[in-house]
């Protein structure tokens, strides 16, 4: 796989070692067991896969580059790259302006931009109508484009089933930057309708086997299925195809459920004329940390705390599978961990930073389940590990325990 240009602060001394050598004892990724480092009084479990993927690395090699390419020009970000602060932070340093929220809530007037300027792309890409808005502008919104590739690959197999008449279902977030260029690419050349979850595609399963009334989709739906969208024909083909970051087996099981509602309306023997087999488009990166999620579940621990950007999907997704198990601690940095016996961290349930007391067990060994989402630099990971490793007098160096780690394996 490529190696990317990114900045050195970014890159880790711990968490670079451990995930070296898994590479090189595990070059094929079967085996999603946790790295365990035994500092004595703390033992840290952490996941086979987490952090900056090939998309992420991407994005931020393509953004510095844009940079130190036009020391003399004004450089833009549409929104927000990747969903990390502090990368995020270190852009805005540089001078590199935002013109919109993650949220969409603009910050730039699209009239201030100039035909001179640099606009990058975020790597959740974006929608075709802001390309055409930047071509019409005279910018190259190509130039510095850094959408994934993996998210390209879903745009494209979208575009390829279109052509061939299916409809496509979206699985995602209806707000999510992602999912607003993939319903946008998508409409283009075919219907489009979006599910957020389960839930929502139980109710277009129950749409399509006739269970619920065929008029119950546009109330359902409204705003969710692209313009002219026809229920009665639109739903007699289709395929399913995910904003990446979202949970890879609930993809597959919206998959499943409309495939067996197409068994049931057309008969097991057409179900392949009415369904489109979209398994290949899900993203590597989001599938391995989160079963590396669920293998590092597996083993026992006192609490886990996952590192990443409070609004990045893909880290919330983790914090979900861990909530299942044990107490999780949602961070950003090593600086919301205030003292061994407070922390700051994000809830999901209530979007808001709450504060809670006593939150390290006291016991004589604790084991704690460390990960982070896909944006997340492993600097920040080193960070969170040695700063929790002070809290324990008499641990072991950390040279001594890494030393170990290796002689074990």
């Amino acid at each position: 796989m490529k190696k990317f240009d990114i900045p050195v602060y970014y890159r880790s001394s711990v968490i670079s070692q451990i995930k070296n050598f898994r590479k090189l004892t595990d070059p094929r990724k079967k085996d999603y067991s946790p790295s365990v480092l035994d500092f004595g009084p703390v033992v840290f479990l952490i996941a086979r896969h987490f952090g900056f993927c090939y998309g992420v690395e991407n994005a931020i090699e393509i953004a510095y580059k844009s940079i130190e390419e036009n020391p003399d020009k004004r450089v833009f970000l549409l929104s927000e790259m990747i969903h990390n602060p502090s990368v995020n932070e270190d852009l805005r340093q540089r001078g590199v302006r935002f013109i919109r929220e993650y949220s969409g809530r603009q910050l730039i007037d699209w009239d201030e931009l100039k035909s001179e300027d640099i606009v990058i792309v975020p790597a959740f890409g974006t929608t075709l109508e802001i390309y055409e808005l930047l071509r019409k502008k005279g910018i190259d919104p190509y130039r510095y484009d850094t959408t994934c590739p993996f998210v390209e690959k879903v745009w494209n197999r979208a575009e390829a089933l279109g052509k061939k008449g299916f409809t496509i279902v979206v699985h995602g977030k209806y707000k999510h930057e992602e999912t607003i260029a993939t319903f946008s690419h998508s409409r283009k050349n075919s219907p489009t309708v979006i599910v957020r979850n389960i839930q929502e595609a139980s109710v277009l399963a129950d749409i399509i086997t006739g269970r619920i009334p065929e008029v119950k989709f546009y109330e359902y739906f409204k705003g969710k299925y692209s313009e002219g969208f026809n229920v009665s024909s639109d739903l007699s083909r289709i395929g399913v195809v995910n904003q990446t970051t979202m949970l890879a087996t609930e993809t597959q099981e919206i998959s499943e459920l409309l495939k067996n509602a197409m068994s049931q309306r057309y008969g097991p023997e057409k179900v392949a004329e009415h369904w489109a087999d979209t398994s290949d488009t899900l993203c590597y990166a989001t599938y391995d940390n989160q079963y590396a999620t669920m293998g590092m579940l597996e083993h026992e621990a006192d609490l886990a705390i996952v590192v990443g950007g409070y609004n990045s999907s893909n880290t919330s997704h983790i914090v979900e599978l861990c909530m299942e198990k044990l107490p999780v601690f949602f961070i950003s940095c090593a600086d919301k961990i205030i003292s061994s016996s407070s922390i700051k961290h994000f809830s999901i349930i209530t979007h808001e930073e709450v504060i809670t007391e006593n939150w390290m067990p006291e016991k004589d060994i604790v084991k704690i389940m460390l990960t982070s989402g896909a944006s997340c630099p492993d600097a920040i990971m080193d960070e969170v590990l040695n700063k929790i490793v002070s809290f324990f007098p008499g641990s072991k160096s950390l040279e001594d325990v890494l030393n170990a780690y290796v002689s074990a394996q």
